[in-house]
């Protein structure tokens, strides 16, 4: 009988073990953070290693994956579902040298005023809806988006305001505005390179010391 209790006593305490290692078990991994760990988040090194491109190799990027960045583009969070956005891409040669030529026409005084697009063989230019007013940010968020989405898939970006300036700030570039054929009531608000990188520039460094938690 001695023995009897003695086996039940040891096979209860195994038991017991056995269940804590388990919370014990469930407890680390439910409190494991994957972002800290190296190499365990796609998300967090995709966006940690994407640079700014100035400078583009010459093979083209397909529509398919045109399709696929434009896709995720406007996916985008946007307020109250307006996606207040129009987007425009330009991906043919022949179209872009069209816009260059109008660009630099309007700026004769300039040397290359098309070389503010950064040789990028794909343009995406977004407009913005000009009766809402966060429509700005909404448009920003779509373009983050498609550069994230865009480096996942081997493509180079880099996002511009140059462009916008200079083609709404100079009625010569009128004829610009009216081959994108944006909709009544949208404005040119963000430009988009696209492009298979030809360098691969360092990380600048960011200033964490502008981040504070509020206590």
């Amino acid at each position: 009988m001695k023995l009897k209790k003695m086996l039940v006593g040891c096979l209860c305490l195994m038991a017991m073990a056995s269940c804590g290692e388990g919370n014990q078990s469930a407890n680390n991994q439910a409190t494991a953070d994957p972002a800290v760990e190296e190499g365990k988040n796609a998300v967090i090194e995709n966006i940690m290693a994407r640079r700014s491109i100035r400078k583009y190799k010459s093979e083209a990027v397909s529509r398919e994956v045109l399709d696929q960045i434009m896709l995720c583009g406007i996916n985008a969070p946007n307020g109250q579902n307006k996606q207040s956005w129009e987007v425009r891409v330009v991906d043919t040669p022949q179209v872009m040298e069209e816009i260059r030529s109008a660009l630099n026409a309007a700026y004769p005084k300039m040397e290359n005023a098309a070389g503010c697009f950064r040789g990028a063989p794909v343009m995406v230019f977004i407009a913005r809806d000009k009766g809402y007013d966060f429509s700005a940010y909404d448009c920003g968020l779509m373009a983050e988006n498609m550069m994230l989405s865009a480096w996942s898939l081997g493509v180079g970006s880099i996002c511009l305001g140059s462009p916008v300036r200079m083609i709404n700030d100079n009625p010569a570039c009128a004829p610009i505005l009216e081959r994108l054929g944006f909709s009544e009531g949208y404005e040119l608000c963000l430009c988009v390179g696209l492009g298979y990188a030809d360098e691969a520039p360092a990380a600048k460094p960011r200033d964490m010391g502008k981040v504070k938690f509020v206590e």
